[in-house]
């Protein structure tokens, strides 16, 4: 009869840092705090890079290019197009004859009525954009320059600091 108990275990330190338990458990808390303090230590040295932090303000450009003209160029246009492409059975003659007398009387209204449907038209664009907009930062968020070349450095640092593997139980 043995007088270990069940939940208790004794940590055993090996030469490589890992705390094995007694039952082949390792505990890597202090190479986890090792890890992201040195990830903490390089983004604080990598965000005095000129060169980085230009290629930063590059990257957010981009991206808020990017979702801007997707969110409010593509998707209200396409809708514009394909919802009365689809009412009209995918027929463009059909489309088009339903499409031409309500060109016509929007020629022939007063400037009233055409400043109304314009603004009607503008706002429904906007929200439209706007809805995709929001969906479009959530959906993709942004993948900072400073977050690459911290996972990048953390991957060699990683394999670096890496002695050997704890044994297989």
């Amino acid at each position: 009869m043995t007088t270990e108990t069940q939940g208790n275990q004794t940590p055993v330190t090996s030469g490589t840092g890992h705390r094995a338990t007694s039952k082949g458990r390792n505990i890597h808390a202090p190479e986890v705090a090792a890890y992201w303090a040195e990830r903490r230590r390089y983004l604080e040295r990598i965000r005095r890079v000129p060169e980085i932090r230009q290629r930063f303000w590059r990257a957010i450009g981009i991206y808020l290019l990017r979702r801007v003209l997707w969110s409010f160029g593509f998707f209200p246009v396409f809708l514009a197009f394909w919802i009365p492409f689809v009412l009209s059975s995918f027929n463009p003659v059909v489309m088009a004859s339903d499409l031409i007398p309500l060109l016509e009387s929007f020629v022939s209204a007063n400037p009233e009525v055409q400043a109304t449907t314009i603004s009607t038209l503008a706002i429904a664009w906007g929200s439209v954009g706007f809805f995709f907009l929001v969906f479009d930062f959530v959906l993709t968020p942004f993948k900072s320059p400073y977050q690459y070349e911290a996972d990048v450095y953390m991957r060699s640092w990683e394999q670096l600091n890496h002695d050997q593997l704890p044994e297989k139980v």
